[in-house]
């Protein structure tokens, strides 16, 4: 794998780790393509759950694109979108872990992801109006599924970036947490999804993404099927045994 990606796996959480922060971690072409087959090992890896995404150092999540590199004609773009990321469907849940800046295409990577724990000075924002452009990799797509519509109006029209705080007080991000502990609390939220089914866990996510776009009536024969499956998987069985002999449960994945 690319020095640009660092990968390592805690029990049953792979930690990516965008591995550039000489350049404020800004996604190049190598970049993209390693955070690109990284998702693609976990996605179909049973033994990852859970996912957390942070870059190195303390300046900046992710500054987007990498300006100098696409100026010499590399396209951080795949399959799967700007980074590796931005237009893919991921079935297990991703966390970010922001540890400064994430703006721009850092802020549609982060937005990709399901949920956000963020360092106290981590701040948010898709500046791209103040450049004659708008945000191309999916903040114009997501940010008012995810915050109030005259809030999503504007940070994409004024381009200005929110402070961690006011991330929080949206429902941008989940938690806020000294630098020093970001890893830690993230971790610790992957860890306690982790502690669940596996299947049930990304069912669950996948019921309530789906349950965006759809009726009341379309999400209802959706619930209503997934729910069928998964009270016949082996999981479901194992989960009753377990607490009737009040046990830590033994998942299976099936």
């Amino acid at each position: 794998m690319a020095d640009e990606l660092l990968i390592e796996q805690r029990g049953h959480v792979a930690v990516l780790t965008i591995n550039r922060p000489e350049a404020r971690n800004a996604i190049n072409r190598a970049t993209a393509l390693a955070i690109d087959a990284a998702l693609n090992d976990a996605a179909t890896n049973d033994d990852i759950w859970v996912v957390v995404l942070t870059g190195a150092g303390d300046k900046a999540f992710s500054a987007g694109m990498d300006l100098k590199a696409f100026a010499t004609g590399e396209f951080p773009i795949t399959e799967n979108g700007f980074g590796g990321i931005t237009q893919r469907i991921f079935p297990k849940p991703l966390i970010a872990a922001v540890n400064g800046s994430a703006l721009a295409g850092g802020f549609e990577i982060m937005i990709s992801c399901d949920m956000v724990v963020a360092a106290e000075h981590a701040s948010f924002g898709i500046p791209e109006a103040k450049r004659g452009l708008i945000a191309g990799g999916g903040g114009l797509i997501r940010l008012a599924k995810r915050i109030p519509l005259a809030i999503a109006y504007e940070m994409a029209l004024t381009g200005d970036p929110v402070t961690a705080e006011r991330a929080f007080s949206l429902g941008l991000v989940n938690q806020v947490v000294p630098a020093e502990q970001l890893l830690d609390a993230a971790l610790a939220l992957a860890e306690r999804i982790a502690a669940n089914a596996p299947l049930a866990v990304r069912t669950s996510k996948s019921v309530v993404r789906q349950s965006l776009e759809l009726t009341e009536a379309e999400a209802w024969e959706l619930n209503n099927e997934q729910f069928g499956m998964i009270g016949r998987s082996a999981d479901a069985m194992e989960g009753a045994i377990a607490f009737a002999e009040k046990r830590a449960p033994n998942w299976q994945g099936k």
